[in-house]
């Protein structure tokens, strides 16, 4: 194994999809062969903007975990445990809250872009403001080295490693490390309505748990090209999702290619083109159900208890590195 560690994970607000698997879940499961991966739950993470709705957070973290384990993410090469399990973290958030302005964390276009898209108010709770203060937390208590991360998230690693520089300057130590992003080949999957990128919130994505059927009718109701009514008129690729979703699932690229040549040139239908992407994505999704089906309750409960005390060691030790630096450090007679 490398010296490199990996912290990764998803908010459990539903079940995962495709957009999750291009954009991150397929660079773990090559990951977790070389390194030290921490894959975390974020249950306090997600509560930030579904406060009113913890319930809709604690179903789902076994769903979360069966979808991680149904693609092929092991237990046995990953440390994956639950948020709010490992207290370490919000301590650690305490202290880096004083290493960063308000202004600093405004300016974050990541969170710009999740408050537009969530049609928040002026009145941002101050943990939506400072979740990624929460983000540094987690990335550094397990000295993450490399995250798994999509395009819109880089700004995230940017605010992480500012912190991690000043608490370490201020404090003269080197005990917190900076962070580097993994991106995916694939960084970003537009949701089926070709509006927006594949979103839970949204529900214009594919889950890995969905059934036969219902990948069959999102396939068919996917945006593709306006102007391509006839069979023989010519059609556009770019912006069309369905050739979207075949660049990032469909392996043999020759084919790929010459699919889209005569869709440029006209002679191939709409329904003949997502019957093709229908026929790939079953053969891709129909494992992983399959898998994901079997997996029980019990064993994922067994999974995340394992794992968090795992994390909750090794976050206990650096909060006492951290700690020791900023000179908490009480000894009594």
């Amino acid at each position: 194994m490398s010296n490199h560690v990996v912290l990764t994970g998803d908010r459990p607000t539903g079940c995962l999809h495709l957009g999750h698997y291009v954009g991150s879940l397929k660079n773990r499961i090559s990951l977790q062969e070389k390194y030290d991966c921490f894959i975390m739950v974020a249950d306090i993470q997600a509560l930030s903007d579904n406060f009113d709705n913890p319930k809709k957070l604690a179903e789902n973290i076994t769903e979360v975990c069966k979808d991680y384990l149904s693609v092929g993410i092991d237990p046995q090469k990953c440390t994956i445990f639950i948020q709010s399990l490992v207290p370490e973290l919000f301590e650690l958030s305490t202290y880096y809250l004083n290493l960063i302005s308000v202004s600093r964390l405004e300016r974050n276009p990541t969170v710009k872009s999740e408050l537009k898209q969530k049609s928040f108010s002026s009145s941002i709770t101050a943990g939506f403001l400072a979740y990624p203060v929460s983000q540094t937390a987690d990335i550094t208590a397990f000295k993450g080295t490399l995250i798994p991360v999509g395009e819109d998230q880089l700004p995230l690693i940017e605010i992480t490693n500012e912190i991690v520089r000043k608490f370490n300057k201020t404090y003269n130590t080197d005990v917190l490390l900076e962070a580097a992003p993994v991106l995916g080949k694939v960084q970003r999957l537009v949701g089926i309505d070709g509006k927006a990128k594949a979103s839970k919130s949204l529900n214009n994505a594919i889950f890995l748990s969905d059934s036969s059927e219902l990948i069959r009718q999102k396939i068919h109701s996917m945006y593709t090209d306006p102007s391509h009514i006839k069979v023989s008129d010519p059609g556009k690729v770019k912006g069309n999702v369905v050739f979207d979703y075949l660049d990032a699932f469909f392996d043999d690229k020759n084919e790929l290619d010459s699919l889209k040549l005569q869709y440029k040139k006209g002679g191939l239908g709409d329904s003949v083109l997502k019957s093709i992407l229908n026929d790939n994505l079953q053969n891709f999704l129909k494992p992983i159900r399959e898998k994901r089906d079997s997996i029980s309750d019990k064993v994922v409960f067994n999974i995340l208890y394992e794992g968090s005390k795992i994390a909750r060691k090794v976050a206990k030790e650096t909060l006492s590195q951290v700690k020791d630096a900023m000179g908490l450090v009480y000894k009594y007679d």
